[in-house]
Formats: C-alpha cells, structure tokens, sequence
C-alpha cells in the first residue's frame, strides 16, 4: 500500500495540481479574467442568497392541462369517428370523461374498436404496471364515455412541467442573467432564482405570458357592439386588444398559422414610422400556410393574437409569400424586446402562476459571505490546530491534504460553472470536517497496529490498507444522501463533489506524502 511507482506518483500529482489550477480565475478581478483564453474564464457564480437577486416560485394550473388533455380526446374522437364514418350526436366533456352517443345501435362495436386504439400505454414505470391514456367503456343505449385516469393527468402534468422548464431557461437566459438556477419543485412548481436581478417585475412578466401566438382571420360579419350584446356566432369568439383602451374584436376561431411555425423574432423600428415592432419569420411549413392564407383574403383584415388578446389587426394589402412579415401595436422599446423574447423562447404548453416571490438585496448578500467566510476560517482553524496537537508530523500531512482538498473543490466547482450558495460554504466547512475524520480514521487504525506489536512501517502500511472500507463506507452513504438530495431538487452539489476529492486526496495524497516521508527517514517508531 506504501509503494508508488514514478508514474502513479505523477499521476496523483498532476491530478491535484491541474484541478487547483482550475480555482485560479475566482483570485483575479472578472475584467481580467476576460482577456484570458475561453477554456481559463471558468469561475464560481456567486447565488442568490450571496449576492442578492430574484426568487420566484411558479405553479402550473392543472386545471388547464386537464381541459387541454379532454379537448385533445374530443378532438380525436370527432376525427375518429368521421374518418370511419359512424354518426354520432351529444359529443362533449364531462368531468374527467369524454362522452359521445352513437347514432345507430349496430355501429356501436365498431365505434368502441375504434376509439380503444386511441388507448395507449404510458411511459415510463406506469406503462409496465399496465396504465393506459385513456379507458374506454360502453355505458349502454349507444353512449361511450372515454375516460382519462389520474395516472394519466399526473404524467401530462409531468411532461408540461418539464418542457415549461425548458421555456422558462430559454426566456430567463434571453434577459442576459448570470447562471440562473431553474428546477422542479414538487409535482407541478418551478423554481427560478436569478442572482443580481433586483427588480422582479418584468421576469414575473415575461414568465406570466403563456406566449400563445396565433394568426387567425377577423369577422366582419358582425359588428363588435353586438358581439358584445351576445350575437356570437358559433365559429367566431370576442376577443379585446391588448392596448388601453381596450378594443373589442369578433375573431374566429380558426388558427391559419400557429406561432409554433415561428424560427425567430426580433426587436427593432418600422422604416416609415420610427415606431417599435417586431420582425419575425416563419418555418417552411408555417411560410407556405402564411403565404396561402395571405393569398386567398386580400383585402381583409387578420388578428395576431396573443394569450387571448389582439395585438394587431392589420389589414392584407398584397399575398405575403416571402415566410417573414412585422408586428407593430404601438410597442415601447421595452414591450417590444420582451415580445421578441417570448416568440423566440416559444409558448408555455400551460399558464404559470406565482405562488410566492422574494427579492434577496446584495446587502444580505454580503453579510452571508462575511459570515460564511467567519464560519469556514474559524472551523478550519480550529481543525487545523486539533489535528497538529494529536497527531504531530502526521497531523501536518492530514492539513496539507485537506487544504488541497478544499482547493481541488473550488476547482471543480469553477470548471463546471457552478452557482456558490450559502449552503454551498456549508458544505464545505463540512466536508473539511469529513476529509479531517477519514485521516482520523487511518491515523487511529495505525495506533491499533502498533499497540497490537507491528512495527513502524508494517503499522502505517495496514493502517491504510484496513481503514480503507470503512472510509468508502462512510463516505459512499453521504454521497448516496447528496445524489437523492439532488434528484428531488435540493442540490446539494457542493457536498457530493466534497466527498469525491476527500476520498482521492484522505487516501491516495496522504497516502503518498506518507509513503515519501517513509522512503526518506525509514522510521522506527511512528510519531503520530
């Protein structure tokens, strides 16, 4: 256990020192760091509770994405069923069901064949115990009901949170924030922190919209003072303008282009006007549905419509055939760049509202990094001196280990650009204390060896052989705890990366300096 050879050596060596070396750039002031090449600018981001920032707590309304979930079962039985050419009648939802009456009684087991292959498996650990999408179940006198199990609301749920993640990173990211920390919470919250933003307002704006974009054709048929007095037709709905004062518009209903088809969209000032718009462009499929659109209502007027608000009803003078066109609604620059940032990042497959809100000063921030240095130099100090008084020279040899270790964790930390939080320095200051209890472990084990009548060497080399398991032990349970910890959304990165490099530097570096210390001086006794 005490034999190292040349290039082993090396390697330890090298491993410790490149690692270090990676912890150097948080030494220096940022504008320096800058002119340095890319791979050498990777730092620690200090979090919200370190230098103040944004703290917002978002949930997803799951009553929208179960009437989201039904509308999509409706919809596909109506095709279903037209495509297989059964007559039905009372098609609506109730509840968490789909109901639909058949016309004739002898077309009934056609429909129920038909409509179970709009059953599915769920993914996952539900599909192999057997939940499906949906049941489907004759309730007698031609009436089918389809109805959607709670497994299946839950993993709709699931997936919306997951791509309300991605849109949520994608629209936080587009504001120019540093590292913001966005993560599920829970079943059906996000979290977003965003350090160094201190006025929430506008990220509560741009993660309140859902971002629904539609290009869908107005309807001249009925004026909007008696669409107001109820006079709706059944294709068309009122929707007001997004202005003040608000303006009421009689739309209908059907989408010609979704903003789904959108690849990009920019702020920037109509040539004419000098007024704020917003350029955008369309995919080839959503170029040749606009194009087609455009051509067949010269003259007529079309709504972009935005979360159920009109933002512009301009008229079509001429086809718009070249997949790209411009929004103007009497936009500041501001509303217009948040525009562009939400038809970039893509709508939110459901509504996100915030359930709580704080906003951390860099003040606070401050006095948390004040007290958490205390805290680390006071610990360290005191394990530094506890280690030197009971075990000497060997205790020299467990400091200069754990000092490295505490530097190969900033240098790790660095490498992967990770965000120091307050309980980051916590785990720090303890994983100081794990590194300085898996030396303790070895030196004690070496005292045991030499009280049961080893000599010096033969001592320290089965000190480190026999403390060996006990060590992984130990420290695989707490990485074990930090790695669940960090699937539910804690984070606890700090910590698990702490145990890695104190198993490396408590075993293989102490390990060597010892084994150098015995090649040199070839003891006989142990002054440990």
């Amino acid at each position: 256990m005490l034999y190292f050879t040349r290039w082993k050596a090396l390697a330890i060596i090298l491993t410790a020192l490149v690692v270090c070396l990676c912890a150097v750039p948080n030494f220096f002031p940022e504008a320096t760091v800058k002119g340095w090449p890319a791979w050498a600018q990777r730092r620690l981001v200090l979090g919200l509770d370190l230098q103040g920032g944004s703290y917002l707590l978002l949930e997803v309304d799951s009553n929208y994405v179960k009437k989201e979930k039904l509308d999509q079962i409706r919809d596909d039985v109506r095709r279903t069923l037209r495509d297989a050419k059964i007559g039905y009648t009372g098609l609506a939802g109730r509840n968490d069901a789909v109901e639909v009456r058949i016309s004739r009684d002898t077309d009934v087991p056609n429909a129920l064949a038909k409509l179970r292959e709009l059953s599915q498996p769920l993914g996952g650990l539900l599909g192999s115990s057997g939940q499906r999408s949906v049941e489907v179940s004759d309730a007698g006198s031609g009436l089918i009901r389809i109805t959607v199990p709670q497994a299946a609301i839950t993993e709709r749920i699931r997936q919306t949170i997951e791509q309300s993640i991605q849109i949520v990173e994608r629209r936080v990211n587009q504001l120019g924030t540093v590292e913001p920390v966005i993560q599920r919470q829970g079943t059906d919250r996000i979290l977003v922190q965003v350090p160094g933003l201190q006025d929430p307002s506008r990220l509560k704006e741009l993660l309140g919209k859902t971002a629904k974009m539609e290009f869908r054709m107005v309807d001249p048929t009925v004026p909007p003072d008696q669409a107001q007095q109820g006079r709706v037709p059944p294709d068309s709905e009122l929707l007001m303008s997004s202005t003040s004062p608000k303006i009421p518009y009689v739309i209908k209903k059907q989408v010609l282009v979704s903003g789904g088809d959108l690849t990009d969209a920019q702020p920037g000032f109509d040539q004419r006007s000098g007024e704020p718009i917003v350029s955008f462009r369309f995919n080839t499929s959503g170029s040749r549905k606009f194009a087609q659109a455009t051509s067949e209502n010269v003259g007529q007027p079309f709504a972009i419509v935005l979360d159920n608000e009109v933002i512009s009803a301009p008229v079509i003078r001429e086809p718009i055939t070249g997949g790209s066109g411009q929004i103007s609604g009497s936009f500041t620059v501001q509303q217009a760049n948040d525009l562009a940032i939400l038809l970039r990042a893509g709508a939110l497959p459901a509504p996100l509202t915030v359930i709580e809100e704080r906003t951390v000063g860099p003040g606070l921030g401050q006095d948390s990094i004040e007290k958490g240095e205390l805290a680390a130099y006071v610990g360290s100090i005191m394990v530094i001196v506890f280690m030197l008084v009971t075990y000497r020279l060997f205790g020299v040899f467990a400091n200069v280990a754990v000092a490295i270790n505490v530097a190969m964790i900033f240098g790790v930390l660095s490498l992967l650009n990770a965000t120091l939080t307050l309980p980051g320095i916590a785990g720090i200051v303890l994983t100081v204390g794990i590194a300085v209890d898996s030396n303790v472990l070895i030196y004690e084990r070496i005292r045991e060896e030499l009280r049961g009548g080893r000599n010096a060497i033969s001592a320290i080399d089965a000190g480190f052989r026999r403390a060996l398991s006990t060590i992984l032990d130990s420290n695989i349970t707490t990485f074990i705890a930090a790695a669940v910890l960090f699937y539910i959304g804690t984070g606890p990165v700090t910590l698990g990366i702490g145990i890695i490099t104190t198993v490396f530097t408590a075993f293989t570096l102490t390990r060597l300096i010892v084994a150098w210390w015995v090649r040199w001086k070839r003891p006989q006794t142990v002054p440990i």
